[in-house]
C-alpha cells in the first residue's frame, strides 16, 4: 500500500508534527526510513528521547512510552506480564506468526488508543458503555456486575436492584417492579401497564424521589431463572426497557438495564429492534467458559 492509500495519514516533515501520535504516524508510513532494520528497540529509544525533550522544554504532550509508563502498563495487562527490558522486548516475545515487530507495535498502539478514547468517553459520559448498542447489557460474572453498578453509583446513577431469580411467575415480577420503582396503586400488574408506568418514570420522573434528569440503572440478578420459568415475559420486559430507555434518551434522560445470567450461553431475541449484547469484558464466548 502506498502512502497515498493510507486513509487519514499523509507524509510530512517531522517539524510539522503536532504531537507524539502524529510523529508515530510518520514512522508508520515510512518505517524503513526511520528504523534501521525495523528495530523496535530503536523506536523505543527514540520515544524515550522524545519524552526527555518534552521535559527539557516544558512541553505538555501526552507521551506514555517510558518503561513502566502507561503504554507499558497497558501492554503488561494485555500480555499477562512485563519484562525489565521494556515494551519493545515484550512485543517481540509475544509476536504472532506472520507479523513483524513494527507491525505488531502499531496494531497494539491502535488498540491502546482506542481503549484510552473509550475510557475518556466513559468518564465524560457515565454509563455510555451500556448505551452504545442497546440499553440492556448482559453479565455473567457477578463480580463484574458489582463493579459496574458501583461505578454507576459513583457517577450519581440511582441503581435499582431486583432479584429476578426469586420470580416464579410473571405476577412475582410485577409485584417486585412495582415496589422497587414506586409505581402508583392503580398499576395493573400486566405488561402493558409496565410499559406505561416505566415509560412515565423514565421520561418524566415521578414514582420516586430521584432528581430531575438523573440516571437510573435497573439491575437484574439471576435473570436466567426467570427466563426459564417465564420466557415470554422475560423477553418482553427487556424489550419494554429498551424502547422506553431510547425514548428517555431523546429527552436527555438516562435509563439503562444490567442483566446478570448464570447461564453464559443465554440468548434473547432482539429488543427495541436491537440485539442484547454481552458486556465488553465477556463479549467473547471464550470469556464465559
Amino acid at each position: 500500500m502506498s502512502i497515498e492509500d493510507v486513509p487519514g495519514r499523509t507524509a510530512k516533515h517531522w517539524r510539522d508534527c503536532t504531537d507524539v501520535y502524529d510523529f508515530l504516524d510518520q514512522i508508520r508510513l515510512r518505517p524503513g526510513t526511520w528504523l534501521r532494520g525495523g528495530s523496535l528497540h530503536d523506536l523505543q529509544t527514540m520515544l524515550i528521547g522524545y519524552q526527555v525533550a518534552l521535559g527539557v522544554h516544558s512541553i505538555d504532550d501526552p507521551c506514555d512510552f517510558w518503561r513502566g509508563g502507561a503504554f507499558g502498563q497497558w501492554l503488561g495487562t494485555r500480555l499477562g506480564g512485563t519484562s525489565p527490558l521494556g515494551w519493545a522486548a515484550d512485543i517481540e516475545r509475544n509476536m504472532p506468526d506472520g507479523s513483524t515487530p513494527v507491525e505488531e507495535f502499531f496494531r497494539l498502539l491502535d488498540a491502546y488508543r482506542s481503549e484510552a478514547a473509550q475510557a475518556t468517553a466513559t468518564t465524560r459520559l457515565p454509563g455510555i458503555e451500556y448505551m452504545i448498542n442497546t440499553f440492556v447489557t448482559l453479565f455473567w460474572r457477578k463480580r463484574l456486575l458489582t463493579q459496574a453498578t458501583e461505578r454507576l453509583e459513583d457517577h450519581g446513577f440511582r441503581v435499582i436492584r431486583l432479584e429476578a431469580g426469586q420470580w416464579s411467575t410473571e405476577r412475582d415480577m410485577h409485584r417486585a417492579m412495582a415496589a422497587a420503582l414506586n409505581f402508583p396503586d392503580y398499576y395493573g400488574h400486566n405488561l402493558d401497564a409496565l410499559n406505561d408506568c416505566l415509560g412515565d418514570m423514565a421520561c418524566y420522573g415521578g414514582y420516586d424521589d430521584a432528581p430531575e434528569g438523573a440516571g437510573r440503572a435497573l439491575v437484574f440478578t439471576d435473570y436466567d431463572r426467570f427466563a426459564t420459568t417465564c420466557p415470554r415475559a422475560a423477553q418482553v420486559v427487556l424489550d419494554i426497557i429498551a424502547v422506553q430507555a431510547r425514548q428517555a434518551a431523546v429527552l436527555r434522560r438516562r435509563l439503562i438495564c444490567l442483566v446478570q445470567s448464570n447461564d453464559p450461553q443465554i440468548r434473547f431475541e432482539p429488543i427495541g429492534a436491537m440485539s442484547v449484547m454481552w458486556n465488553s469484558d465477556e463479549w467473547a464466548d471464550s470469556n464465559r467458559g
